[in-house]
């Protein structure tokens, strides 16, 4: 009895030294220690059949050879796990390098919105987003563009039904945000927006940031003030800035902003076609028109909006001619940011 165990030990032994797999330990488990048909279960289940005056014995031995047996296990299995298997362990160069694994980063329009939204949040706006599928009502009628009106011809607009599209900016938020609640009112809210339009400086679906105010005494010098303030500390500079008289419907006066020219700082380069001048973005003081129909009361409250595109920001601080890179996925561009 004691050799056929001592015998059962080394034909153990023998079988873990040449196991080199998890799958191949798994199966020397259940053959050996597996609670069904494993061989240590076999030899508890012979203790019946031995004489009463060698069970005691018989059973000792059989639990000794078990503990021994789960010993080896536990033994091999983390030999296997840290790598060390006994066979092909010679061939792991461990002076190799590692392999190189790349961290994502973020795409140049997420990072330039990330820092819009940052600048305005340290000026006290808050941050607030709204549905890409829109209504017409708030995507037009609440912001003064009623049907037929002329300037919905400068939005070429992706309709689902007459009455459901794909938003063409951002500004039915500020509509939304109005009509729930009382000035005074600090928002910006950034978001893509679609409009047919394809080349090398425009895109189907870009990005927005539309921003607005609204309190008793707001003037158009505050909307130059926070925008100023916004411009130096985008571009890093005290850029100068120029407002030029514009047209909007939900606003009144309206302005294009344009900061001078990034690349030659407002000398006249091919960029600004020799103007010295870049256009940012579009503004106004809200038209009293939108304050009455989110029920203001346009002789006590006063605000104004802007809009401006990420895209068109980011072109400007990196220096990007073509706004089809960003949709790329070249790695070799996105890499640089």
């Amino acid at each position: 009895m004691e050799s056929e165990l001592q015998q059962l030990k080394e034909q153990a032994e023998e079988a873990l030294q040449n196991i080199n797999n998890d799958q191949e330990l798994e199966s020397f488990r259940i053959q050996y220690l597996g609670r069904k048909g494993g061989v240590i279960t076999g030899l508890m289940r012979r203790l019946s059949s031995v004489d009463k005056a060698d069970r005691p014995r018989f059973g000792a031995l059989a639990n000794s050879l078990k503990n021994e047996i789960e010993q080896l296990f536990e033994q091999k299995k983390n030999a296997l796990g840290a790598g060390l298997s006994t066979k092909g362990a010679s061939d792991i160069d461990t002076s190799l390098p590692g392999r190189f694994l790349p961290f994502g980063k973020l795409h140049p329009i997420t990072q330039v919105m990330e820092e819009i939204c940052s600048i305005f949040e340290s000026l006290g706006f808050a941050v607030a987003e709204g549905p890409d599928v829109e209504t017409d009502y708030y995507n037009f009628e609440a912001l003064n563009i009623p049907p037929h009106h002329p300037a919905r011809d400068m939005h070429d607009t992706f309709y689902v039904t007459d009455s459901i599209l794909l938003r063409t900016h951002t500004s039915p938020m500020q509509a939304r945000i109005m009509e729930k609640q009382d000035p005074p009112l600090r928002y910006i809210a950034p978001g893509k927006v679609y409009r047919c339009d394809s080349d090398i400086t425009h895109t189907p679906m870009f990005h927005q940031v539309e921003g607005f105010l609204v309190d008793k005494q707001v003037s158009f010098a505050d909307l130059k003030g926070v925008l100023t303030s916004f411009t130096h500390h985008m571009f890093e500079k005290e850029l100068a800035l120029r407002f030029r008289p514009s047209f909007f419907p939900f606003t009144e006066p309206s302005a294009e902003v344009d900061i001078a020219c990034v690349i030659c700082e407002g000398k006249g380069c091919r960029v600004c076609k020799k103007t010295g001048w870049l256009e940012i973005l579009g503004s106004g003081l809200i038209d009293p028109e939108v304050m009455r129909m989110v029920g203001y009361d346009p002789d006590v409250y006063s605000g104004f909006a802007f809009g401006l595109g990420v895209e068109r920001i980011a072109m400007l601080k990196y220096g990007i001619d073509d706004i089809r890179l960003y949709y790329e996925n070249d790695l070799r561009f996105l890499s640089q940011f």
